[in-house]
């Protein structure tokens, strides 16, 4: 296994090495953010702003993070946000990070753009999985994916919602292009994309790159097709939480999608409290975009998560140390997570409520 840099205390150390050991264009395409990516920047100064209320002498005794959501017991509110292409990061891919999240009891949402097939991963992995889906041009291949993904024991699907198009100039500037060997491996077989149809005075992405986008039909039409719980990945607004909720989500994710897909959004932690107001407790909410410490963990739970996703640390940990890389950043926020909760008086997750923010 490999060895971790002694210099690592914490998730954001893993960068730089992460930054040193992947090729110039892979790093461009997992660290890059849409246009000139001010929201990507956003999601973490959000979380910067916040300050929390420091509470002493509180009783701690039988003290832990334990949590449930739909009926899956999890240790931590800490799960792996989907991320494609893991094999980008190491040669094992998404079989090494579901080792190390099974290491830490964490549950690993797989990407539809997974580098290692959804199978495989399953089988490498103790701890429940989840399963993220873009809705694809042909609904039928979507909804066997969807079956595919249950009958191999996930346990939840997460539907990306806001990433019908994208606009990524660092990637573009990197000329990123996936190597010789490493694709979408689940994707096999799904029909291509519809050629574009525009003409060259016309608009290509009116005419062609949104050909067969999804629609809230599509929500409620793949709701009838799985049995599993399904939430919504991608909601920033409370008009749209209740329509997901109309059509059938039993969970959302607020989330800019890391701020890859539009620039100029505010942060997702900025954006949590306004959907939490609006869905009033009908449905779990987690939160993912920009969380790198123990502290922001809490802040999310404050504010009306009940856990959060994280991505580019995950992807950082496992170029760096693969499973184990992962298994210790998972392990760092976590322990970061308890002394935040020693340090604002709250014994469990049900005791993390506004009154940890300070208010000026």
């Amino acid at each position: 296994m490999p060895a971790i840099p002694a210099d690592i205390a914490s998730a954001d150390d893993y960068e730089p090495h992460a930054r040193q050991r992947l090729d110039p264009a892979v790093w461009a395409a997992i660290a890059g953010g849409s246009a000139d990516e001010h929201t990507l920047a956003e999601n973490r100064a959000a979380f910067a702003r916040i300050r929390l209320n420091n509470r002493v002498l509180a009783d701690l005794s039988g003290a832990h993070t334990g949590l449930e959501l739909f009926g899956q017991a999890m240790e931590h509110p800490i799960l792996l946000a989907p991320t494609a292409w893991h094999r980008l990061m190491h040669r094992e891919g998404e079989l090494a990070t579901a080792i190390g999240a099974s290491a830490l009891r964490a549950t690993m949402v797989v990407s539809a753009l997974a580098s290692q097939e959804l199978e495989a991963i399953a089988a490498k992995a103790v701890s429940p999985l989840w399963f993220q889906l873009y809705i694809q041009p042909d609904r039928g291949f979507t909804h066997a994916l969807a079956q595919r993904a249950e009958e191999a024991g996930y346990r939840a699907l997460v539907v990306t919602v806001d990433a019908p198009v994208t606009l990524r100039n660092r990637e573009q500037r990197a000329a990123f292009r996936l190597p010789a060997g490493i694709e979408a491996v689940n994707l096999r077989g799904a029909p291509p994309p519809p050629a574009p149809r525009a003409a060259p005075h016309e608009s290509e992405v009116f005419k062609g790159l949104l050909d067969g986008a999804a629609t809230w039909a599509d929500i409620a039409t793949l709701r009838q097709h799985t049995r599993l719980p399904m939430l919504l990945k991608g909601i920033m607004t409370p008009s749209d939480a209740l329509r997901a909720i109309e059509a059938g989500a039993d969970g959302l994710i607020v989330s800019n999608h890391g701020g890859r897909v539009l620039d100029t959004q505010p942060a997702s932690i900025e954006a949590l409290p306004r959907v939490a107001e609006a869905v009033a407790g009908r449905v779990p909410l987690l939160l993912d975009g920009g969380v790198r410490r123990g502290t922001d963990v809490l802040k999310a739970l404050a504010l009306g998560a009940r856990a959060v996703l994280i991505g580019r640390p995950i992807l950082h940990a496992l170029a760096v140390g693969g499973a184990t890389g992962v298994a210790h950043v998972l392990k760092l926020l976590r322990t970061e997570l308890e002394i935040a909760m020693a340090q604002t008086g709250c014994p469990t997750l049900d005791a993390i409520g506004p009154d940890v923010i300070w208010q000026p």
